[in-house]
């Protein structure tokens, strides 16, 4: 174990990773936000700041949780792609969205999206994680084919899309 981790525990090992406001919003923008670069993620609607954000991004390659190279399309850019350890945390973030929405004051167009992944349990998340394998690992990563019909990434945004009257903002 690590000198500056505080004990074995699985609990407190999560935390030491996942323990912060900023490490589970950054990964939600990826995951659920499709966001895959520094500016993009800086745009966030919680205000992250730069620095913070720099931050939390190194730390989530160190741990495994992202991958990061070089944009093709700039020189200056970089993208960031979900690792599998990442991907795994869908149902994880699927539960704790479901638990906001009932106890906490959610604003509509976010309950719209945790209800597409709440109502769909665990069949809606293994098909949204083969999702995000086929878009950051590569098609050959997805363990099922891809099912007929609307993605679970666009069920969600169709959802969200409907509360706001059918425009959609993301």
């Amino acid at each position: 174990m690590r000198k500056d981790m505080r004990s074995g525990c699985p609990i407190n090992l999560s935390l030491e990773i996942f323990g912060d406001r900023w490490t589970l919003l950054v990964l939600r923008d990826i995951i659920f936000g499709g966001a895959r670069h520094f500016r993009e993620l800086l745009a966030g609607p919680e205000r992250i700041s730069s620095n913070i954000l720099a931050d939390r991004l190194n730390t989530l390659v160190e741990h495994g949780l992202l991958t990061k190279a070089d944009d093709p399309s700039h020189k200056q850019k970089v993208t960031y792609s979900l690792t599998e350890h990442a991907i795994e945390l869908v149902p994880i973030l699927a539960q704790l969205s479901a638990w906001g929405v009932r106890h906490l004051p959610v604003a509509e167009a976010y309950a719209a999206r945790a209800h597409v992944l709440a109502d769909g349990g665990p069949p809606v998340w293994e098909a949204y994680m083969d999702e995000l394998r086929e878009t950051h690992l590569g098609p050959q990563a997805r363990r099922q084919p891809a099912p007929d019909g609307p993605t679970v990434a666009a069920q969600m945004e169709a959802a969200y899309a409907a509360t706001l009257g059918g425009a959609s903002d993301s």
